[in-house]
């Protein structure tokens, strides 16, 4: 399994610019099984959604990069709800043939944007953002979700997780149901360190592989310097340079993984969950 982390500059509430930049950076980078984005890609996080601009939409645009690249493409935004509520919503669209939907339909519009044609399919999961940011505004306007939510892809199976929820070890606790965590992020260069350390962590005591990717540049609120990495089960991470748009591509070795959990069974010996999880 060959994954690519994007690293890119986000334009402020620009849905189109931030398609072309997506799209350059995916193209140029070695084909692969899985594309992940960061945290809302198409417009940078903003505490409000009702604020953001009439755009073309970025899941239609989703799902035609999976078909063209035949990969997953992932990556989060900012969806009204039929009921009136916003979720931080990280999406896995799937290339066509799949199955149609993962779980559960996807009845829900990009926030001021248009839906997909009428009568076009959309093919994947989706996972809402449980912690949300309360320190940035985001739990006055959001509404958390409530399901973790883990994903099979060519044999991998991927647990998704969006920014804020990395701080959260027992949410994301691997109870030997996932291989491999992504978590997509806009994470500020005043706290990466604690980027690094808990991308590592969340490794090491889940025996995973962990896909960390953030962006790069500054909206009205934040700088921000990348960081994106990928970790290995042992906690060894590589990343993308600082400051730079790039695309980190690495493999993910499921053979190497279940040899580790094998010899050295820390899945197998963990505390139980709290009844609160189960």
């Amino acid at each position: 399994m060959t994954v690519a982390l994007v690293q890119m500059d986000i334009a402020w509430g620009d849905t189109r610019a931030n398609i072309r930049t997506a799209e350059r950076l995916m193209l140029s980078a070695a084909r692969s099984d899985l594309y992940v984005l960061p945290e809302m890609w198409n417009t940078g996080v903003n505490p409000d959604p009702r604020s953001l601009p009439h755009a073309p939409c970025p899941l239609q645009w989703m799902q035609q990069m999976a078909d063209r690249l035949n990969a997953a493409v992932a990556g989060s935004m900012a969806v009204s709800l039929p009921d009136g509520t916003y979720r931080n919503r990280l999406y896995f669209a799937r290339p066509a043939p799949s199955p149609e939907v993962e779980g559960r339909e996807s009845n829900c519009q990009p926030c001021q944007q248009s839906l997909p044609p009428r009568g076009e399919v959309w093919r994947g999961a989706f996972y809402d953002k449980h912690h949300l940011f309360s320190y940035g505004g985001e739990t006055e306007h959001f509404t958390p979700g409530g399901e973790q939510v883990t994903v099979e892809w060519r044999g991998v199976r991927f647990r998704l997780s969006v920014c804020y929820d990395l701080r959260f070890p027992l949410w994301l606790r691997n109870r030997d149901d996932y291989d491999a965590l992504i978590c997509v992020a806009s994470w500020p260069s005043v706290r990466m360190h604690a980027w690094k350390v808990l991308l590592q962590a969340r490794a090491i005591e889940n025996q995973c592989y962990v896909l960390g990717v953030n962006r790069i540049g500054h909206d009205p609120y934040c700088d921000y310097s990348g960081g994106t990495t990928l970790v290995d089960p042992f906690g060894q991470p590589t990343s993308c340079p600082d400051h730079e748009a790039s695309v980190l591509t690495q493999t993910l070795d499921l053979k190497r993984l279940r040899s580790f959990r094998r010899k050295f069974p820390v899945l197998e010996e963990m505390d139980a969950i709290p009844q609160v999880l189960t």
